[in-house]
C-alpha cells in the first residue's frame, strides 16, 4: 500500500508480463509470506489469476479501465504502482537505460528505493520540529 518495492524482475524485451509474472510472484510468496493479495492491471488477465490462488494461495486481483471512462480516470489502486514508478525515476541513472545487463538494472532499481526510503527515514518528523 506505501509503494514500496518488495521485489524486482528485469527481462528481456520479449518476455511478456505474464509469463515474467510467475517467477516474481514466487519469489514475492516465499520472501513475504505474510503477503495475500496483488493488485494488477489488465495485462494480467488470464490462467495466472487461478494460478496464483491455487499454487501460492495469493489473490491476484485486476484493476480494469472499463469502457464507459472517458478522459483521465485514476483507476483504484493503479495510482501507487505510479508514483512508484515516478519516484524511481527521479534516479538519473533509470531514466535512462545504461544498463546492458538485467541484473545490473534490478541492483540499480534496489539501490534507488534504498535511497527513497533511507531519505524518508532520515526526513525530521513534523511533531520533532516543535
Amino acid at each position: 500500500c506505501l509503494g514500496l518495492l518488495l521485489v524486482v524482475a528485469v527481462t528481456a524485451a520479449n518476455i511478456g508480463d505474464r509469463d515474467a509474472a510467475v517467477g516474481l510472484l514466487g519469489r514475492l510468496r516465499r520472501l513475504h509470506r505474510d503477503i495475500t493479495l496483488v493488485w494488477a492491471d489488465g495485462g494480467y488477465t488470464g490462467g495466472i489469476v487461478d494460478w496464483c490462488r491455487q499454487k501460492l494461495s495469493l489473490t491476484l486481483e485486476i484493476v480494469k479501465r472499463t469502457d464507459d471512462m472517458e478522459g483521465f480516470v485514476v483507476l483504484p489502486r493503479r495510482w501507487v504502482v505510479e508514483r512508484t514508478f515516478a519516484w524511481l525515476l527521479n534516479s538519473r541513472r533509470l531514466a535512462r537505460d545504461y544498463e546492458t545487463r538485467p541484473e545490473n538494472s534490478e541492483a540499480m532499481i534496489q539501490w534507488s528505493m534504498v535511497t527513497r526510503m533511507s531519505r524518508r527515514l532520515a526526513r525530521p518528523r513534523a511533531a520533532d520540529r516543535h
